[in-house]
């Protein structure tokens, strides 16, 4: 008898993904966090994967923490027609994880301050001609 993977329900795997997305925006740890409301950091991390499900109480205490009313968490998921969660798309999926991580927050920050519509299509392009360099072969720094 195999083990199957469990899956993961869309809700809860929202409901972590907006977790994270707030903690990291405030640039805190889920050590922090986790300390916060009693917990070890791994239980942060099942949370923010949507492996577990938060608890009422404990969802409650992160908003107080993270300073976000519990509705912030909830926020963008929307019901499908058929009464199924609506999934975000792959590009959609995409943006939301970037946006979750360290680099993509600060760059998310900066790149509005940058002066300029030019400048901006340019840094555009650059990032464009990086990452299909990174798809195909190494890009070379130089210095």
């Amino acid at each position: 008898m195999s083990t199957e993977v469990k899956d993961i329900n869309p809700v809860d795997l929202h409901v972590g993904m907006r977790v994270r997305s707030r903690r990291k925006s405030l640039g805190l740890t889920q050590e922090a966090l986790a300390k916060s409301i009693g917990l070890t950091f791994q239980q942060v991390q099942k949370y923010e994967r949507g492996a577990n499900r938060i608890s009422a109480s404990k969802l409650y205490e992160m908003a107080l923490f993270l300073k976000v009313p519990v509705s912030y968490f909830y926020e963008g998921f929307v019901p499908g027609s058929n009464g199924e969660p609506f999934m975000e798309s792959a590009s959609e999926r995409s943006v939301h994880d970037f946006l979750a991580t360290g680099e993509g927050i600060e760059l998310a920050e900066a790149f509005p301050r940058i002066k300029g519509a030019l400048r901006r299509r340019k840094i555009l392009e650059l990032v464009r001609a990086m990452s299909v360099d990174a798809d195909d072969a190494p890009v070379r720094e130089r210095h």
